[in-house]
């Protein structure tokens, strides 16, 4: 069963500077198409989802080590990975955000942003 904790102000802002954080540890990977949405309002599984694509498997690999070492020792969090770079799609589940790694045919064909039309994109790096 998921427990979500209860938000205060504090968990809040650490939640939108964890997923700015992660989006520009994507910008660094040259991660594109990246979307930070806000979630907050929508469901209860997380706050923010921020969704990148990556060209080849070698890059979604670069991007996933990238979030995943940065988060954890800027913020003390570690990840549930699911997926390999290998599979096209990987998610790091960091509790209030979960980040979502695509190939571009993987993106593509699930089309998240779509599926998730009512949040509130906060940062869009094309």
């Amino acid at each position: 069963m998921y427990r979500r904790t209860i938000l205060t102000e504090e968990t809040t802002i650490e939640a939108t500077t964890l997923a700015r954080r992660a989006v520009e540890l994507a910008e660094d990977k040259l991660a594109s198409d990246i979307v930070m949405l806000n979630l907050h309002n929508l469901n209860s599984i997380a706050d923010y989802f921020v969704i990148c694509t990556g060209e080849s498997d070698r890059q979604l690999k670069a991007i996933l080590d990238a979030i995943d070492e940065g988060i954890g020792k800027e913020f003390g969090r570690n990840a549930r990975a699911e997926g390999t770079p290998g599979t096209g799609w990987v998610l790091l589940d960091f509790g209030d955000v979960v980040v979502h790694i695509f190939s571009m045919a993987m993106r593509d064909y699930y089309r998240l942003e779509r599926l998730w039309s009512k949040a509130t994109p906060v940062v869009v790096v094309q």
